[in-house]
């Protein structure tokens, strides 16, 4: 009778733990190199805002999807007038926000208008340019009125800083995001993780996954270790490219390698000392050799790049050969502009291992032609602070990551502090246009105006890659936004 006892005991331990791993098969750990700032991706820059909350947590009236085209999201439909002045949206029914809070025409209303407003916080404040009046004429009816036509303005509204908040809780999205999405906020544990849970309320098609944590590692290595021994179940932006061989040989994982949006470039201030000119800054261009810096730096992941725009967009214009690699040609430039023996000047780094690998090929081979580059390693929050928005830097590396980003170059507050009148006349133009053929031919121009510029130093796109379980299905294998879009995300067995 005990042997019996026992062994109806150990079957039912057996089937609860068969119970427990099936179970475990609707949640997933996703590892990020970047924790974000906070969670309000209409308050921030910082693209690991919009890869915890974009489509999770936050909608906006459009979205855009894995290939990058524009999709309904919270407005089911749309008309636009004649002449591309006037944008009707109709919006979902019954939608709510994660406080149990309805959503409607009052709300995106309150969201457009708050992005437009002087006192914005929105780090593209650029996108809400174009709109000069918005109305709510019923709850579920939202018109928008633009100052002049916009070709991509329902492209724009699929951004993160386009997202639609609620008046009651938009102040607290920082720390307790409150959005409509398939998944509302569960806990944030600060340099460790934080976990999202699925929302039972939510008014659209329901996500399979239970719940979805994101687990913070900088260090390239323990991302490494973690993913091998299965303490995250997916690393889709993996910072330590050397190590993908080796996933690649092992049967229980999936090696993914796809693009991104991400320009890649030594950003550089256009107003500080030595930058300011022109000369200095071709010289520069002249001393990098990009091919160099994706080898040592990504291991081979990348595609050089001459201007600040993706290699994989129809209207994409090859300008690597501009300045090409010529040590002579540089130290010349540097000589006419009144710097024969180089100069000293600094280099921010953020964590991102592309920076900090990066950084340190840059510098030498900046030195070759006597650009002595004093290295600055910050973490995230502090280059935001110095950097992004106290201009106080000569040169830094980061991938800017916002999709079709070239019209930032037009701001006059932006942090490389470029101001070209051509340029902006190029923007307005593009602003302008409607037709694709022509948005193309700005867009060549405007891409060959920053490569005569050199604006910044142009050096690779940012390769997407990714390792993650191979039992999981549904995880974008490019990023044609800042996003780790986990709604259609499931197992398999």
């Amino acid at each position: 009778m005990r042997k019996l006892f026992y062994g109806l005991a150990a079957a039912a331990a057996l089937a609860t733990l068969a119970a427990q791993a099936e179970a475990a098969k609707d949640t997933i750990t996703l590892g990020m190199q970047l924790e974000p700032p906070h969670l309000d991706p209409t308050a921030g820059a910082a693209a690991a805002i919009d890869e915890v909350t974009y489509a999770n947590i936050f909608e906006g009236l459009t979205r855009i999807d894995q290939n990058g085209g524009v999709k309904p999201a919270l407005a089911e439909s749309w008309t636009i007038s004649d002449d591309g002045l006037v944008y009707t949206f109709k919006l979902h029914k019954g939608v709510k926000f994660h406080d149990g809070t309805d959503m409607d025409s009052a709300d995106v209303k309150f969201s457009l208008e708050r992005a437009m407003d002087e006192k914005s916080t929105n780090a593209q404040k650029g996108l809400f340019k174009p709109i000069s009046k918005v109305e709510a004429p019923d709850a579920s009816t939202v018109v928008v009125t633009l100052s002049q036509p916009t070709g991509r303005f329902l492209f724009n509204m699929g951004w993160g800083d386009a997202v639609v908040v609620a008046p009651e809780s938009a102040e607290g999205n920082k720390t307790n995001p409150v959005g409509t999405g398939p998944f509302k906020f569960k806990n944030w544990t600060k340099g460790d993780r934080l976990t999202i849970e699925r929302n039972p309320n939510y008014w659209g098609t329901a996500v399979k996954l239970k719940s979805a944590t994101f687990k913070f590692i900088s260090d390239p290595a323990a991302a490494t270790a973690a993913v091998l021994a299965g303490d995250v179940d997916a690393f889709p932006g993996f910072p330590a490219p050397e190590a993908l061989a080796q996933f690649k040989s092992d049967p229980r994982l999936k090696v993914v390698v796809g693009s991104t949006e991400g320009e890649t470039i030594l950003s550089t201030n256009n107003k500080s000392k030595y930058f300011s000119d022109v000369r200095v800054r071709r010289a520069m261009a002249h001393a990098i050799d990009r091919q160099a810096i994706i080898d040592g730096a990504m291991f081979g992941y990348g595609t050089p790049i001459g201007s600040h725009f993706a290699p994989h967009h129809p209207a994409y214009v090859d300008l690597t050969g501009m300045y090409p690699y010529d040590l002579a040609k540089a130290k010349a430039l540097l000589a006419e502009a009144g710097y024969p023996n180089g100069f000293k000047a600094r280099l921010h780094l953020p964590p991102p291992s592309y920076a900090r690998r990066g950084g340190e090929i840059i510098a030498a081979q900046l030195a070759k032609i006597g650009i002595q580059l004093e290295i600055i390693p910050v973490e995230w929050a502090q280059w935001l602070k110095a950097v992004f928005k106290g201009y106080d830097y000569d040169l830094t590396i980061v991938s800017h990551t916002e999709p079709m980003d070239i019209g930032i170059y037009a701001r006059d507050s932006y942090y490389f502090q470029y101001d070209s009148p051509e340029f902006k006349a190029l923007m307005k133009k593009l602003d302008m246009a409607t037709d694709e053929k022509t948005q193309y031919d700005i867009l060549r121009q405007a891409q060959r105006k920053l490569a005569e510029d050199a604006v910044n130093g142009f050096l690779f796109q940012l390769a997407k890659t990714g390792v993650w379980n191979a039992k999981l299905r549904g995880l974008w294998p490019n990023s044609p936004t800042q996003a780790n879009d986990l709604t259609g995300v499931y197992w398999v067995d």
